[in-house]
């Protein structure tokens, strides 16, 4: 899962024939930290189907400011560029898997 701290590197990631997830996430917060191992064990499972990004809104405010991310973590699907849909704040396994699967 690639570390995305840049605007022009996520563009270029959206642009893609796949669809992405992106955890926008901060070092400092406990909830991504619990977050952080369920989103990887994910895009182990959904790699056939989507890009996983993280984006560390300490390091990128300007995608946090873009795509209104004001809580950590938040999780977007993106499809053709565009937000399909999010999950604010912690989510348990099961609920991320859901998520995932009703949206890719």
């Amino acid at each position: 899962m690639e570390r995305v701290t840049t605007a022009t590197r996520f563009d270029e990631i959206l642009k893609g024939d796949k669809p992405v997830v992106c955890d926008f996430y901060a070092t400092w917060c406990g909830p991504c930290k619990v977050l952080t191992p369920i989103v990887e064990e994910m895009a182990e499972i959904y790699a056939d189907k989507a890009v996983f990004i993280k984006v560390d809104i300490d390091l990128c405010m300007e995608l946090a400011v873009r795509y209104s991310v004001s809580s950590i973590p938040t999780v977007i699907v993106y499809k053709n560029g565009e937000i399909v849909d999010r999950t604010l704040g912690y989510t348990p396994r099961e609920d991320v898997e859901e998520f995932l699967s009703k949206n890719l």
